[in-house]
């Protein structure tokens, strides 16, 4: 069955089983402890270290392994906000920043912190400028990511962080999704990694903080990693993360390019084989294996199920599930389309057949959902009632589709939009979140006019 969910995690890699396995013999002892088992040890994670600190481009001494990439966010967002307590309390953040960060920035303002979020144009990426505009002498602390999870956008790590650097503020960089393939460059403070992104193990993280950094780790702590990541270490695990990350970037040039083109290759035929779709995310500045797309009048939920019957592992950006009426935060914050939402990530190695047949059975999966909802036929008569005005162009229809789910409320909409004369408007009301990215996106992809929205009432003007 292709797997083409690697944003989220990909298989051990060949290497790391046999490191993981070969450093299960030796790497069991205390390396702390100075008998031939500990020094044996030491040095297992001593050269698990320096492989890794290599392929970041920092010092050894300056990066820290621990239990997830997630713990080495939220480390290192509260130790450096810590550090630079005397300088202030403001935290700002991208908001795309993937949820552990968010999460770490919820924590900050609960406890009496400034979180500013910075905007990001429709393809998910923050303006430099801007970023910058919003470091003040209160700000503690800065994070961007390098590329964004969702939806594969490359973020201006570089400029960013030169213009950090002038205005005296540490930039935290979530490299997650980018380290396996190639270092972040810039004048970067503080980054992290995650190990079963790029083929190590799961529950191995990376924190790096350049030397200068003022870091307070939060207490209680010990003497192993420098403090900053308590608890006997993962010697084994570390060895395999640190040996699968120097196996993937020896490929990663001549992967990236095969994989860019299967990427440009679904860019261009997903919107061919399947109508209404908006393809999301920079088209250019982008992960190489990454693409994200949505469909009008899909349920994404059920989009992901039908695929995965046909025999296809994708993932979605979109909350707009039967669970949560929520959008994701990153569609949210580049004002995209939602419903029916698709994030296909290639993984290294991926044979191009796969990427064909994909190609081949989503027309049907998407027909097949669409017809589910009853986006292909019928009218929504019964959710329709007639408005009076003094004049045509004010005549209108109400659609009422209070307590449905997405993307019922699009798919009701464009069964009467065609029921009222040129210039007439529709109100669609609907409770549901997703409705105001999704009202406005179906209105820019079918050429109509968005007069915005009042409360549950979305106004949709008939412009042919």
């Amino acid at each position: 069955m292709p797997y083409f969910d690697a944003a989220s995690s990909v298989p051990l890699h060949p290497v790391a089983r046999e490191a993981l396995m070969a450093s299960l013999d030796e790497g069991w002892a205390d390396p702390a402890r100075l008998h031939r088992e500990g020094r044996r040890a030491r040095m297992l994670l001593d050269a698990a270290r320096e492989t890794a600190a290599e392929a970041v481009g920092c010092r050894p001494d300056e990066l820290t392994f621990t239990t997830s990439g997630t713990r080495a966010l939220h480390t290192g967002i509260a130790s450096a906000l810590a550090g630079r307590r005397r300088t202030g309390r403001g935290l700002v953040v991208s908001a795309v920043e993937h949820s552990a960060v968010l999460h770490a920035a919820e924590a900050h303002r609960r406890e009496g912190g400034a979180v500013t979020e910075v905007p990001v144009d429709g393809t998910g990426r923050v303006d430099p400028g801007v970023f910058a505009g919003a470091l003040t002498e209160g700000t503690a602390l800065a994070c961007l990511q390098s590329a964004n999870h969702e939806v594969g956008t490359e973020q201006p790590v570089g400029e960013v962080a030169e213009l950090a650097a002038e205005a005296g503020v540490p930039l935290l960089v979530d490299a997650a999704q980018s380290l396996s393939w190639g270092p972040v460059g810039g004048r970067w403070s503080l980054l992290a990694g995650s190990a079963h992104k790029w083929g190590g193990p799961a529950g191995v993280g990376l924190l790096a903080v350049r030397k200068g950094v003022r870091f307070a780790a939060p207490s209680p702590s010990d003497e192993r990693e420098s403090g900053r990541a308590p608890g006997f270490e993962n010697i084994p695990a570390v060895v395999a993360a640190a040996a699968s990350l120097r196996a993937v970037r020896a490929g990663a040039e001549a992967e990236a390019v095969r994989l860019r083109a299967l990427t440009d290759r679904l860019r261009v035929r997903v919107p061919e084989l399947v109508g209404d779709v908006e393809v999301v995310g920079d088209p250019v500045r982008r992960l190489p294996h990454v693409l994200t797309f949505s469909c009008l009048y899909v349920d994404g939920e059920a989009l992901l199920h039908a695929l995965d019957r046909a025999g296809f592992s994708v993932s979605s950006g979109s909350s707009c599930t039967s669970s949560t009426l929520t959008p994701s935060h990153v569609l949210r914050a580049m004002g995209v389309l939602s419903e029916g939402n698709v994030r296909i990530s290639l993984p290294p190695g991926v044979d191009e057949a796969d990427v064909e047949r994909f190609l081949a059975v989503l027309p049907e999966a998407v027909r097949g959902v669409r017809e589910e909802f009853g986006a292909t036929t019928g009218t929504a008569a019964q959710a329709v009632t007639g408005e009076t005005g003094a004049s045509g162009e004010e005549s209108g229809l109400t659609v009422d589709s209070l307590g449905k789910r997405c993307p019922i409320p699009v798919i009701e909409l464009a069964k009467v939009i065609g029921d009222v004369p040129v210039g007439g408007v529709v109100t669609v009301l609907a409770d549901d979140e997703a409705a105001r990215l999704d009202i406005p996106a179906w209105c820019e992809m079918r050429g109509h006019a968005y007069l915005g929205a009042e409360g549950t009432a979305y106004r949709v003007r008939r412009l042919a």
